[in-house]
């Protein structure tokens, strides 16, 4: 499903890795242990002054017991002269934030057990630990003057509930006693007893999300909602806190949400986006402003797609940054405060994201890919006529990619233009057909971007390429990119739009003489995954199908999720009310029509679409007689953490759709 506005993307990496043999590949060298390859980029922060950038780097580690990412900080010169791993170890250091005088870049990092904060000298030496808390710091910040550290932590477990778990009475009670995440302040440099004890700022009944310092470092914006469930992010209100008493005032709560609140350089003014009401899942978010003393708010211009992401003010506080994808491209655009139209920065031709600015707000530094350019850090100066550079290579020497990506366009059964991303096969010859894949994104307010084709993925797009397949990436009604009429086309119309829209794709890229309509894969994760089950259910024109996470029946995914609100949100109202359109548009109401191979991936951690939902759908089908595989991944999320449980999702994947749409043997591979 949707992932939440402010789940922040785990980091990055380096170290050495040891790449088990993957099955066979077409002379490019990509397989499905190819991708693992591939360095993760985040956190790209430049320096006060701008002169370095700080960056996290993220390698998977699959060598004896250990199957991670392991994240690391990098340090490079802004002009991409000079580059080099600042932290080291077998833990993570994630999160990088400068001083705000440049002497030290501050990390988070669970070496001490919990996360905690430690610093170090960008110019070398061993790291301190600079909080020293036993629950674990999930956010922070530095103060205006350096002196303080603002914390985010989630509340611990009593010394009564403590002693419960030691004499096995832990029992708990749903949405009792829920652990609240709280603002903290404490001093950088300890006191006369030794300590760096936290002081609690904010103790009210709600969560405490993101922050940002007042400049006068006197008090702290953040956002907050009434508890930590994913579920609650529409509750999201505004308030500022005073550092010297933790006095609390709000700023900004309507029954919209409002988030990412973040202070002018002047201090006279809040950014931070909102919501239209009522809220929609299928998002509609504008800019404002607020006067920090309170009173007037102003809405700024809309961004194209009404989904920013909040970056934060250039120097000179006329402008607001934010983050958002503009079709198939991630872009950062600048929102002026005088209300006049939003503009793209010039970044380059790449699909940027995510991005972050420096403290002085003169330099923005971001992630740039596309789909043949693996994703490397970039900085730019936010002045007149400065060009993006980029300050490091990360990845290492990888094959030259099997089939080139081209963007595509077409028209659905109602005649709504409709995109996608098509990858041709290694050494495609012009008029040939071949066997195609159809991936389906999550959300479904996904969107497919110009994003690297080899990066770690249960569908590895490079390496089915190397075996001969074309791949169609669709972004149908309901994705983002296209603008809120777009995204907001598929309320209470899963499986009829944009499932035309997807069978559109599909018969022009046929047209187009390059697939071979007796070879047709689909597969696709999370609304993917429900997409896929629903297709299955609705023709048999496909060889071959992975459903990932998929959600098969809406009633007992809403019982079960982490996300409840969500499918009455989208449906226009409750199963109790609606179970017949509810029904209607359930994968599970059309399984006896299945006949086509299905493999079944879930992890058995996931929240958002329990593996219940997998369960039903396989036995569904495994009564029917219908071919399928159930395969259970321990520990995995939604989104899988494992590297090695990734690779054999991927082998598998590959695996399935050489056998059942090509009729080819599967090799034996060392991964599964």
């Amino acid at each position: 499903m949707t992932r939440m506005r402010h789940v922040v993307a785990a980091v990055i990496v380096c170290c050495v890795v040891g790449q088990p043999s993957t099955g066979s590949a077409d002379d490019t060298g990509w397989t499905a242990g190819t991708m693992l390859k591939v360095k993760r980029v985040s956190a790209v922060t430049p320096s006060p002054d701008g002169r370095r950038v700080a960056f996290v780097v993220a390698e998977a580690v699959t060598e004896g017991e250990k199957s991670e990412w392991l994240s690391h900080v990098h340090l490079a010169a802004a002009d991409g002269s000079a580059s080099r791993q600042l932290t080291r170890g077998d833990k993570s250091a994630t999160s990088p934030k400068w001083s705000p005088d440049g002497r030290w870049v501050a990390f988070l990092s669970s070496r001490s057990g919990k996360a905690n904060v430690w610093r170090i000298n960008p110019d070398g030496g061993e790291a301190e630990m600079i909080s020293d808390v036993k629950v674990g710091v999930t956010a922070f910040d530095w103060s205006p003057d350096g002196t303080m550290l603002a914390l985010v932590m989630r509340d611990g477990k009593t010394d009564d509930e403590e002693k419960a778990v030691k004499e096995k009475r832990d029992w708990r009670t749903i949405d009792e006693h829920v652990k609240m995440s709280r603002l903290y302040v404490a001093s950088v440099e300890k006191g006369g007893d030794g300590k760096r004890d936290p002081r609690l700022l904010t103790s009210g009944e709600f969560t405490v999300v993101s922050f940002d310092w007042a400049p006068d470092g006197r008090t702290i914006v953040f956002e907050h909602q009434k508890t930590p469930k994913a579920d609650e992010w529409a509750s999201g209100d505004i308030s500022i806190a005073t550092v010297a008493d933790g006095t609390v005032r709000p700023l900004a709560a309507t029954s919209a949400a409002e988030a990412e609140p973040v202070w002018s350089p002047d201090g006279r003014w809040i950014a931070y986006t909102k919501s239209a009401e009522p809220f929609r899942w299928a998002r509609d978010f504008r800019v404002h402003v607020a006067a920090a003393g309170g009173g007037a708010v102003r809405q700024l211009a809309q961004t194209p797609d009404n989904a920013p992401n909040m970056v934060g003010w250039t120097s000179d506080g006329t402008r607001v940054l934010v983050g958002e994808t503009d079709r198939l491209t991630g872009r950062v655009y600048a929102v002026p405060v005088d209300g006049t139209p939003a503009r793209a920065l010039d970044l380059g031709d790449y699909s940027v994201a995510p991005a972050a600015l420096n403290r002085g707000g003169t330099a923005l530094g971001f992630v740039a890919q596309d789909s043949d350019r693996a994703p490397e850090p970039f900085v730019v100066a936010l002045s007149e006529r400065a060009t993006a550079t980029q300050i490091a290579k990360v990845q290492p020497a990888l094959p030259a990619l099997p089939g080139r990506t081209e963007v595509l366009a077409w028209k659905s059964k109602d005649g709504r233009p409709i995109e996608g991303l098509l990858t041709y096969p290694a050494g495609y010859q012009p008029g040939s057909r071949v066997p195609l894949v159809l991936i389906i994104h999550g959300g479904p307010a996904g969107v497919f971007t110009r994003t690297f084709v080899g990066v770690s993925t249960p569908y590895p797009i490079a390496a089915f390429a190397a075996r001969g397949f074309a791949v169609l990436r669709v972004n149908p009604r309901g994705s983002s990119g296209y603008g809120v009429e777009f995204r907001q086309a598929n309320l209470a119309d899963w499986g009829v739009g944009d499932y035309q829209d997807l069978m559109a794709g599909v018969d022009h890229v046929i047209g187009l003489g390059v697939a071979d309509g007796d070879r047709l894969g689909v597969m696709g994760w999370s609304y993917g995954g429900f997409m896929t089950s629903w297709v299955v259910g609705q023709t048999t024109r496909f060889k071959a199908a992975s459903a990932g996470a998929g959600v098969t029946n809406l009633v007992s995914f809403t019982g079960t999720t982490d996300i409840p609100s969500f499918i009455p949100n989208y449906f226009h109202g409750e199963f109790w009310d609606r179970g017949d359109v509810w029904r209607k548009h359930s994968p599970i109401s059309y399984v006896k029509s299945v006949k086509t191979p299905t493999l079944i991936q879930s992890g058995e951690a996931d929240d958002r679409v329990p593996i219940s939902q997998s369960y039903e759908y396989y036995n569904a089908l495994k009564r029917l007689g219908v071919t399928t595989k159930f395969t259970v991944y321990p520990r995995q999320p939604h989104g899988f953490i494992e590297p090695r449980m990734t690779l054999d999702a991927a082998q598998a994947n590959l695996d399935w759709f050489e056998r059942f749409v090509k009729g080819a043997p599967v090799p034996t591979t060392a991964s599964r």
